[in-house]
């Protein structure tokens, strides 16, 4: 089971105890009143991170749905609107 440690401790020094499991390779187990709940152990192997993206890794990910030759909206817009009402000054205040 290994090393054992009180949840009020492991708040305390997270950083400082997941820094010695990754040092040492030992598995903690986080107790909570003396019941385990947790345990925490080392990664099997380091994530690779990526540092750039490459040209093209969206590339299937995202397909737009319309047709950017085509115009985003063809209804009246809001001068045609109000070119239809009798006095258009009129909420001009």
């Amino acid at each position: 089971m290994g090393k054992l440690i009180g949840a009020a401790e492991f708040k305390t020094h997270c950083l400082r105890i997941m820094k010695e499991i990754g040092r040492t390779g030992d598995a903690v187990t986080i107790t909570h009143r003396g019941i385990p709940l947790v345990e925490i152990k080392p990664a099997e192997s380091e994530p690779k991170l990526r540092t750039k993206f490459e040209f093209g890794f969206a590339k299937g990910w995202i397909a737009p749905d319309f047709a950017p030759e085509e115009p985003a909206y063809d209804g009246p817009w809001n001068a045609e609107l109000d070119s239809d009402r009798d006095d258009p000054g009129a909420d001009v205040r």
